[in-house]
């Protein structure tokens, strides 16, 4: 009989190996967005509305040089990780009560449905009131906003744990604070990894709206400020190079932060497929 296979990748041509792969496919589609962006421009011929991608490109290398952007952005990305490892914080803390007690349980059920749909950025003018214009206003906002979403996607992750698992670890003796680390997360960690990518899209998009109100001085502020700055100024193409920066940090912590979490995690352990 014949021995009926998969066409193996390596049998396919070169080119079509070239395409299957996730990184050329990503290329090829930000090549066709950047071109569309240059055509459009340059139809459009009005600078201050829409930038060409070379304009952007060259006010983004001049924010560079000068070193504007790049400490920007070192104060954001300061603020960004203060936050949301806080909010990461207090979202175990209060999973792994909700998990562990019915009392804990349903005060996270309370919460979230309190506060987990009041927008982060309703909160400014409290935390301005409370902390005063500075980086302790945007810490508050951004652990806001991470820590309903996180709590969520862990608390949901434990929920769905098969019972045979909980009572092996039962069985084994295992209670309280190993019976979470050694069942509850290997178990529930494609829902707290899931979890942690919401969080971290809602902080980061959180800060740069933040400094986009008030910043935290025209001093020491971050991207956002940087595009307000500049939007003020009319300076088009610096405010179009700010935007690229906050989405390339987005494409870069998402591709090499998360990715390779979940690939020497999820992916190891055979919860997800390759």
């Amino acid at each position: 009989m014949a021995d009926i296979t998969a066409p193996k990748l390596s049998d396919a041509p070169a080119l079509r190996r070239v395409f299957e792969q996730t990184l050329w496919r990503r290329l090829v589609i930000l090549a066709a967005f950047a071109l569309a962006w240059e055509l459009y421009a340059r139809w459009l011929d009005n600078a201050l509305l829409l930038p060409t991608l070379g304009a952007t490109l060259s006010a983004l290398w001049s924010a560079i040089l000068s070193g504007e952007l790049p400490n920007r952005t070192l104060t954001s990305l300061r603020v960004l990780v203060t936050g949301y490892a806080l909010g990461v914080g207090i979202a175990a803390v209060f999973t792994a009560l909700a998990t562990l007690s019915r009392w804990g349980n349903e005060a996270l059920g309370l919460l979230t449905s309190m506060f987990n749909p009041l927008p982060a950025i309703a909160l400014l003018p409290i935390a301005l009131l409370w902390f005063g214009v500075g980086t302790p206003s945007l810490v508050f906002v951004i652990v806001h906003s991470v820590l309903w979403p996180v709590a969520l996607a862990c608390h949901a992750g434990f929920r769905a744990i098969a019972p045979t698992l909980l009572m092996a670890g039962r069985n084994l003796g295992l209670s309280g604070g190993r019976f979470v680390a050694e069942i509850l997360v290997p178990a529930a960690f494609p829902q707290i990894l899931s979890g942690l990518r919401i969080g971290w899209a809602f902080a980061w998009r959180t800060l740069i709206a933040a400094e986009l109100v008030f910043g935290v001085s025209a001093r020491s502020g971050g991207i956002g400020w940087f595009i307000y700055t500049n939007r003020a100024q009319l300076e088009t193409a610096s405010v179009f190079a700010g935007l690229l920066t906050v989405i390339l940090i987005g494409l870069l912590v998402e591709s090499v932060v998360f990715r390779s979490l979940t690939r020497i995690t999820v992916q190891r352990w055979g919860q997800e497929r390759t």
